[in-house]
Order: C-alpha cells, then sequence, then structure tokens
C-alpha cells in the first residue's frame, strides 16, 4: 500500500473469549500500516488482554514488538487450552465445526454452573489466565507504555458502576478484573473492592477515549454481533443471546449519545470548545463470526485462533481501503441506521 498522511485512531476492543484472536488479527494489520497510528485503546475482557498485550510490545520494541507480543500472547493462551476439560467432540472435529455445543464437558459444566456458583464448584478460585498475564506481559512496562493511553474496563459488583483502570492502575488484577465471568470465577478483589467482567457496563466503554479537541476518530473493534436473523429456540441458544444482548446494550447506549451530541454539534447547540466531534468507525465480520456459535469462544485450539487472526485481518484492510480518506472528516460508522 502506498503511504499516505499519517493518521490518529483511538481502539475500542470489545470482550469475546477466542474469538479475541479476530481482533488481534484487526490489531495486527494496522500496525504493519503506516498510515495509522494509535493514540489510545478501551478494552473490556478479551479486549483488555489485546490492549496490554499490545502496549507491552510497543514499549519494548515498537509496532514489531506489539506484534511479536499479540502472537506470543495467543500462542500461549492455545497452549494451555489444550489441557483445557472443554475440547470438541470427534463428530465436529471431522465435520470442521469449531462450536463446543456437542462437547460432554462444556455441556455438564454448561448445566452446573446455573445450579452452583464458582465459589463452590472452584473454592481455591484457581484461575489459568493469571499463570498466562504473569508470564507473557510485563505490566511495569504496560504501566509506562508513552505510545498510547490504555483503559481497562470491569464492573463493581457492589455498586453496579463501571470501574476504568488506567496509566498506575494497570496490573494484571485489573485485567483480570475486566475477563471475570461471574458464573465461572469469584470476584476479583482489587483495594478491598469486587469487580467483575467489564461487559455488563461497558463492553467496550468508549468515553475514556473522549478528549476535549476538534475531532476524535474511534474505531470500534466489534466481536459480538447485534443482530441475528434466526430466533433462538434452544435453552442454550436462548441464554447465548440474552448474553449478547446484555453485553451490547451499554455500547449501543454510548453510541445513541454520541450521535444526540454530534447532531447538536452540527447545528451549533452546544460550545465545540467543550465537546468533541466524536467521528465513530467499526471493524466487524459478523457474517463470519455468527456462524461458528457462541460456544467456539471457550475453543482456543492454534488453528481455530489463527483463521479468526486472518479473518481479522482481512477485515482491517477492506475498512481501511474504504475509509482511510474519511478518518477525520466524518463517521463511517452510520449511528442513525444502529437504532432504527
Amino acid at each position: 500500500m502506498a503511504s499516505r498522511k499519517r493518521k490518529q485512531i483511538s481502539l475500542a476492543l470489545q470482550g469475546g473469549g477466542a474469538h479475541g484472536a479476530f481482533t488481534w488479527g484487526v490489531l495486527d494489520w494496522l500496525l504493519e500500516n503506516e498510515d495509522l497510528e494509535i493514540e489510545a485503546i478501551s478494552g473490556t475482557s478479551a479486549g483488555a488482554i489485546n490492549a496490554v498485550a499490545l502496549a507491552d510490545g510497543l514499549t519494548k520494541a515498537g509496532e514489531e514488538g506489539g506484534r511479536h507480543a499479540l502472537r506470543q500472547f495467543w500462542q500461549s493462551v492455545s497452549e494451555a487450552g489444550q489441557y483445557s476439560p472443554f475440547q470438541r467432540s470427534p463428530i465436529d472435529v471431522f465435520f470442521g465445526n469449531w462450536s463446543l455445543d456437542n462437547s460432554p464437558n462444556y455441556l455438564a459444566w454448561d448445566l452446573v454452573s446455573r445450579v452452583a456458583s464458582p465459589y463452590q464448584l472452584n473454592p481455591l478460585n484457581y484461575n489459568p489466565l493469571k499463570e498466562l498475564l504473569d508470564k507473557q506481559i510485563d505490566f511495569e512496562r504496560v504501566r509506562n507504555c508513552d505510545q498510547l493511553k490504555v483503559f481497562v474496563a470491569a464492573t463493581n459488583v457492589k455498586t453496579g458502576k463501571i470501574k476504568v483502570f488506567s496509566d498506575g492502575e494497570l496490573t494484571a488484577d485489573a485485567v483480570l478484573a475486566s475477563t471475570c465471568l461471574p458464573n465461572v470465577y469469584q470476584a476479583v478483589e482489587i483495594d478491598g473492592e469486587y469487580y467483575w467482567d467489564g461487559g455488563f457496563m461497558g463492553n467496550p466503554p468508549l468515553f475514556p477515549l473522549f478528549d476535549v479537541r476538534p475531532v476524535t476518530d474511534v474505531l470500534l473493534i466489534q466481536v459480538n454481533p447485534v443482530v441475528r436473523e434466526e430466533i433462538p429456540k434452544t435453552a442454550q441458544e436462548i441464554a447465548e443471546r440474552m448474553n449478547e444482548i446484555t453485553f451490547n446494550s451499554t455500547l449501543l447506549r454510548e453510541l445513541r449519545a454520541i450521535e444526540f451530541v454530534s447532531r447538536l454539534l452540527e447545528q451549533g447547540k452546544l460550545d465545540s470548545n467543550h465537546y468533541t466531534r466524536v467521528l465513530m468507525h467499526r471493524i466487524e465480520a459478523t457474517q463470519d463470526l455468527v456462524p461458528f456459535g457462541s460456544s467456539s469462544k471457550l475453543n482456543p485450539q492454534w488453528e481455530f485462533v489463527e483463521l479468526l487472526f486472518e479473518i481479522g485481518r482481512e477485515a482491517a484492510e477492506k475498512w481501511c481501503e474504504s475509509n482511510y480518506a474519511h478518518l477525520g472528516e466524518r463517521s463511517t460508522l452510520d449511528l442513525k441506521k444502529e437504532f432504527s
């Protein structure tokens, strides 16, 4: 691609388990592209993991260091997943189905987790992600990263409010809090407060990316579908769709607020010296990701992770080819259409 004027963007990274490898692919392509400069990242759950891995690598060795750190982390996730009790059934392996819907262990866990809590099922509170974070991420480097700002979101269990960790607050515990699904792990304690997955209150939060300046371009990397054409009918499908709606609700509210403020700014009803004109963009691959099924988010098999990675790179390239010229000029995500 011919070199063009470098433009700054902020990234908002959704959570989605193993589907976060799609986001990894997007990030890999963006870091390879010399036309774009990432100035801030807001991430939740898997998005938070991608964010801190990128910050760690950037601080150590620039863009190539960021790409290497992301690949190294996802490889370690896949290696650890080899010992997971959740594996695809032989039938799914034969037919190339990446979901765990027919995995006996997954089905048993899904049933048990509806009637017993992690305080009963996992009293020692073992979380394999903590080992990976401690081994793969140098959080001192993350906290000292001056190439970009990093924001990690979690949900305060007691207050129900969002907590955004940044700067000196960026620790392994902050990322564990952001990824803490309450039916899988015990709430994460940080300074006397308890946290669950950030997706309940911001998946991901957009407001940390707003700075009081004339224009801010925010690129949303979306892995959770907003729209599904088929009506869920099984108990599992209904539960999965309820989770998708819940985890997308705060995002949709923020997008609605952005559209409202943007409209008032255009009409001259708000002071542009005190409000930022936010230009929203989105990279997503709903048509590619939906067929995998929600349970595939727990499948870190390397072949699947690589597939998601390639889908992400392709989606990023297509998006940039169509929308690069509009950065700094207008939103390429039709916010009104999102609510119609």
